[in-house]
């Protein structure tokens, strides 16, 4: 049918450019932060690609259920816009009509909104913590990048040092910064190099010169040297515990229903369902007047979206801490959503056209009779 193929056609088109222009931003944003964690020294240089494609391919749902709802409103605002909702619905079209092409063009989405969260969400945050685990277990000496400061695992020293060509264990004009216990301590040494001794490794450093510094008492002690040597901590730290509920497959999930589990767990069926609800919400949402050419009723849908997303957050918190059942947060929650998007659909159908029909009565010049 022309409707259908008509409207399929402009909503594919509508998504795709969407699409493009929230994973440009969305990435570009993403690419800038894992930049700051390498400089400051929390993830790998060599990880941030890898990273950035994890992390965009988990949140790439959430940017499908974004893009294909913006699709709908501005399609659907179009149409007002131009006349051809009036034409439709002269022609006999109810706006109920539109929610089979709506869905004829969204169900594939859909489907890989729900593989993405219940499968791949999991697994790129499995590989995401490996990732940044194996370099947080990395020793303090192994951290160290010739030409860059870089901070320990603990966060109390800082290293610099300018790397050999000849050697890569030795290093010359090496800076380091320590405090502990209220006591600060700045190391400079014309060289420095690592020396391994049994199990363990030792930094020796040469012709150099150590400043501490006394936080509480404000004692001063400088000292210089010709070879100094100090134990390195090259302790790798113990993996946590256990594996976080959002790294934790769906199957897992179900099977060790725990409250942080089934939070995850409503987090999860939550960004699926309300993908379906707001396509209905959407189209709800569209109507505007051909009259006034402005995009509110897009901004007041957008508003909509983070607000549900952001219930979709707050129910995984009330799950997670036992105040609500699972059920209670799908039922209560996304499916009040979905009586309210058809309350709307009914109202924008028949409750409007009713309030048209009441105006129109009330406008219209009452009969005068004239006595001759």
């Amino acid at each position: 049918m022309l409707f259908d193929s008509t409207l399929r056609r402009e909503l594919a088109k509508n998504f795709g450019g969407t699409l493009v222009v929230i994973l440009t931003i969305v990435l570009t944003i993403m690419f800038i932060r894992n930049l700051g964690q390498a400089a400051v020294g929390r993830i790998s240089p060599q990880d941030v690609m890898l990273l950035l494609a994890y992390i965009g391919l988990g949140h790439l749902s959430t940017m499908l259920a974004l893009s294909l709802f913006i699709a709908v409103v501005a399609t659907l605002s179009r149409m007002y816009r131009g006349s051809e909702m009036t034409i439709w619905f002269a022609s006999g079209v109810p706006l109920s009509r539109f929610v089979r092409p709506v869905l004829g063009m969204s169900w594939p989405v859909l489907a890989l909104i729900a593989v993405l969260s219940l499968f791949v969400w999991p697994w790129q945050n499995e590989r995401s913590a490996i990732l940044k685990d194996q370099f947080e277990r990395r020793s303090d000496l192994s951290r160290v990048a010739p030409g860059q400061f870089q901070t320990s695992g603990d966060g109390e020293r800082t290293f610099f040092f300018e790397g050999s060509a000849s050697d890569p264990a030795t290093g010359r004009n090496v800076f380091i910064v320590a405090s502990r216990g209220g006591v600060e301590a700045v190391t400079s040494a014309k060289s420095g190099s690592i020396q391994s001794e049994g199990d363990g490794r030792f930094l020796v450093l040469s012709k150099g010169q150590r400043n501490e510094q006394n936080a509480a008492s404000g004692e001063k002690t400088l000292s210089r040297f010709e070879t100094y040597r100090a134990e390195a901590s090259d302790r790798v730290r113990n993996a946590a515990a256990g594996v976080a509920p959002r790294a934790l497959p769906t199957a897992e999930l179900l099977r060790n229903p725990t409250a942080p589990n089934q939070g995850e767990l409503a987090w999860r069926l939550g960004l699926v369902l309300a993908a379906a609800n707001m396509l209905v919400l959407g189209i709800g949402m569209s109507a505007s007047n051909p009259r006034h050419a402005s995009n509110w009723n897009l901004l007041f849908a957008l508003l909509g979206f983070f607000a549900y997303y952001n219930f979709i957050n707050l129910s995984q918190a009330w799950v997670g801490t036992g105040r609500v059942g699972l059920g209670v947060a799908l039922v209560a929650g996304h499916g009040g959503a979905f009586v309210f998007a058809l309350a709307l659909l009914w109202w924008r159908e028949n409750g409007m056209r009713r309030v048209a029909v009441a105006r129109r009565r009330r406008r219209r010049p009452t009969a005068t009779t004239h006595v001759a």
